[in-house]
Order: structure tokens, then C-alpha cells, then sequence
């Protein structure tokens, strides 16, 4: 009997130890970040090894993507996880242009911190109004990311079109800065944080000018889509720029497959949540979010499991 006992003892915890272990879920996540050179793909690797971390059995491959791209990719299961503008996840969600269809799929996760669109000229090329683009060659996003679309959004409210430039080069934001260095392009657009380490990367080769919007331009874009919001860049951000620089942006933040178990998403919240000093580390622009920052409404709905942990801390 004892002998008896002590077999069913061992199976008992060999059982027990398989179910934890041996016949955990595995999972293989894919995070969709954005361009090279931007924030989200470095805050995108932290992120990613911060879950790899911390839950076992769940892997989680970063890859470079984009605000509007990425939505459409959560849809069709080509991503889990993916960074997203407030702006462009609220269009995808109601099937507003660009999106074709409702964007049925995707679930909020976590705000994050303010996007900022910024464009910047070469001093010497003249330009210092949008309206100045005219006949000028521009670099900006690539088709699909949502500083594309604000690109092709502001010249619109200047009656403008990219007909009406001599040319426009979709590129990274690394290729962009390039084009400006060698005079290939005369105004640079993009859609990052502050201050953007691909502007002071160009600023530091040759003089530059950052051009605002001013308010019934802002406005205009607003009718457009109520997701952006005014933003406002500090004097000296840049050097040279002792003005401010009056503009619009979004929100970045984290959208996740409603698709995914609620254990999951709960977990993976949590580890962002728990991962705030490290992502501040990353991008100044996370320093002093809060958890309650990341429950903060962008209009997009709750992931089930992200929402069981907000309100269990209080967020919500």
C-alpha cells in the first residue's frame, strides 16, 4: 500500500508540474512597430523582451510597420499586437478613409504619449508657409503610415495636391533626412515624438525651419478627422527653432487582437504596465505616464482582459 501511495504521489505532482510547464499554451506574438528611425520600433523591442520576460512560454517578433497599416494588419491576422495613431484607429473603426471596411477586430490595449506631426524645411529653400510647397519636392512617409495620410490631409486644406509638387519620395525617415542633407528634397514630413532624433539628425548637417499650422487650418483638419488634436512644439526643441511651432498630432497607443485569450492580454498589460521606468528609458515622451495614463480613452474599445486590470488597479 505504501509503495502504492507513493507512485500515486509522484503522478500527482508530475501531473501537476506538466500542467504548469510541459502543457503551458505556447504562443508566437507579432508586434507591429513603425518605420526605422522613428520611436515606436525601439519602444517596440522593449516592450517585446519585457513580455518575453515576464511570461513564460509567449515569444513576441517586433516588426517595422505603420499607424494605418498596422490596424489593417490586425484585422486580417497578419499581427497580434501593434502600435497605432488615436486618429487612424478611430477612422479603421467606423471604416472612415482610408480603411475600406470596419476594422472589426481591433481592441485597445494602452494609450502611451503624444504624437507630434512635424515638417520641417531647408532654410534656404524658401518655403515658409505649406502654401510654399508648390513646384517643391517633398519626403515623407511611405503609403499606408499615418503621416502619409497627414501629409497628402494638410495639403488638402491649403488647396493643395501631390500633383502640385515636383515630387514626392515615400521613404523611411532615415532615407528622408538623407534626401534633405543632399538637396533632393526641400520639405520633410513626419508623424514621432519630441524632440525626433531624424530632425536634429538633419539640423545638425544644415539649417532648418519648422512650419506651423495656424488655427483655421488646424480647424480644417479637425472637421477632417476629430482625432487630431492640437499640439504645440516648445521653442528650442530644435536648434535654431527659437519660435514655437503650432500643429497637429494623436495619440500612440497599443491596439491588440480582440482574437487573443482575456489571461493573456490581462498579463501582457500588466507587463506594461510594470514596464514604465524601462519604456521611459527608451522614449522620453513615456516619462511620468502612469497606469492610469495607459487606461486613458482614445475612443477605441477595451481589450476584456485589459479592462479586468484596469479596474482592478483603479485606472478605470
Amino acid at each position: 500500500m505504501k509503495k502504492v501511495l507513493s507512485v500515486l504521489a509522484c503522478l500527482v505532482l508530475l501531473f501537476i508540474f506538466c500542467s504548469s510547464e510541459t502543457f503551458a499554451q505556447k504562443y508566437d506574438l507579432k508586434l507591429m512597430t513603425g518605420p526605422m528611425g522613428g520611436a515606436w520600433y525601439p519602444l517596440g523591442g522593449a516592450i517585446s523582451d519585457a513580455i518575453q520576460k515576464a511570461i513564460p512560454g509567449v515569444g513576441v517578433s517586433v516588426m517595422p510597420g505603420g499607424g494605418i497599416g498596422n490596424v489593417e494588419a490586425l484585422e486580417v491576422g497578419k499581427c497580434d499586437i501593434g502600435f497605432a495613431n488615436s486618429c487612424s484607429a478611430v477612422d479603421g473603426l467606423f471604416g472612415r478613409a482610408p480603411f475600406k471596411k470596419k476594422m472589426e477586430n481591433m481592441r485597445q490595449l494602452a494609450n502611451l504619449y503624444p504624437q507630434y506631426f512635424q515638417m520641417a524645411v531647408a532654410e534656404d529653400s524658401g518655403i515658409k508657409s505649406v502654401a510654399d510647397l508648390k513646384g517643391k519636392v517633398l519626403a515623407c512617409d511611405r503609403k499606408g503610415l499615418t503621416g502619409e495620410q497627414l501629409s497628402e490631409l494638410v495639403l488638402k486644406v491649403y488647396g493643395l495636391s501631390y500633383k502640385d509638387l515636383a515630387k514626392v519620395n515615400h521613404v523611411s525617415y532615415s532615407d528622408g533626412v538623407s534626401l534633405m542633407k543632399d538637396g533632393h528634397a526641400q520639405a520633410f514630413f513626419l508623424i514621432t515624438t519630441i524632440p525626433s532624433s531624424s530632425i536634429i539628425d538633419l539640423s545638425a548637417d544644415r539649417k532648418i525651419r519648422m512650419l506651423s499650422l495656424p488655427e483655421d487650418k488646424v480647424q480644417a483638419l479637425q472637421k477632417i478627422n476629430s482625432g487630431f488634436l492640437k499640439r504645440v512644439i516648445p521653442k528650442g526643441t530644435y536648434p535654431g527653432v527659437d519660435y514655437e511651432v503650432n500643429g497637429v498630432g494623436a495619440f500612440t497607443h497599443l491596439i491588440i487582437s480582440s482574437k487573443l485569450p482575456d489571461d493573456l492580454v490581462y498579463k501582457i498589460t500588466k507587463v506594461v504596465a510594470d514596464s514604465l521606468p524601462r519604456l521611459a528609458d527608451v522614449v522620453k515622451d513615456m516619462k511620468g505616464v502612469t497606469s492610469k495614463d495607459l487606461a486613458f480613452d482614445v475612443g477605441v474599445p477595451y481589450h476584456p482582459g485589459a479592462l479586468k486590470y484596469y479596474k482592478e488597479i483603479g485606472a478605470l
